[in-house]
């Protein structure tokens, strides 16, 4: 059975390459790999089985974290790859200060490498989510209770009188008394 949705290749070959002789059924299967990949806008190392093609399409990003972010949903085919391409993203999107706490300098310059994968953290919030988790996130988000617009614009009508009541100044005026 395939791991990591690897395909299998089932064929036929001859014995001997003799065309000859009958055919045997052959199942060509993927090397997998085990390892341990850095990804520089997490700030963590991932333990991961790949191909020599995945690693070979690393190096030609230039990195893992560029593997990530550059390659669509399609081609990485993968719900790991997706979560991790998320995680980025909100991480970069949020210019998150626990990167590197400690060097300021040296988070500057990641955030200043892969600025051209920025985007809104809600955009972000939504890539990668399987049909289900969209859904669900969906739910969530229209089940809170929306205060309606009434209460919003009273409680702002009663801060702007607040305000101006404050700003104005009080003349006080003795009556004259009736004796």
């Amino acid at each position: 059975m395939p791991l990591h949705k690897v395909p299998w290749v089932v064929g036929y070959r001859y014995v001997g390459d003799d065309k000859l002789t009958k055919r045997v059924k052959k199942v060509w299967k993927p090397q997998l790999l085990q390892r341990e990949l850095y990804s520089e806008i997490l700030d963590t190392k991932f333990a991961v089985t790949v191909t020599a093609r995945t690693l070979d399409l690393i190096d030609a990003a230039y990195g893992f974290d560029f593997y990530i972010l550059k390659t669509p949903e399609e081609d990485l085919c993968s719900k790991f790859g997706m979560d991790l391409k998320r995680g980025m993203l909100l991480r970069l999107a949020r210019q998150d200060p626990q990167l590197h706490p400690d060097n300021p300098q040296k988070r500057a310059a990641i955030y200043d490498k892969y600025k051209e994968f920025v985007i809104p953290e809600a955009e972000a919030e939504w890539v990668g989510l399987t049909l289900d988790e969209a859904v669900e996130k969906q739910r969530l988000l229209e089940e809170k209770d929306p205060t309606p617009l009434f209460k919003v614009y009273v409680e702002e009508l009663i801060g702007q009188l607040e305000q101006q009541a404050l700003s104005e100044p009080v003349v006080v005026q003795k009556r004259a008394s009736r004796e």
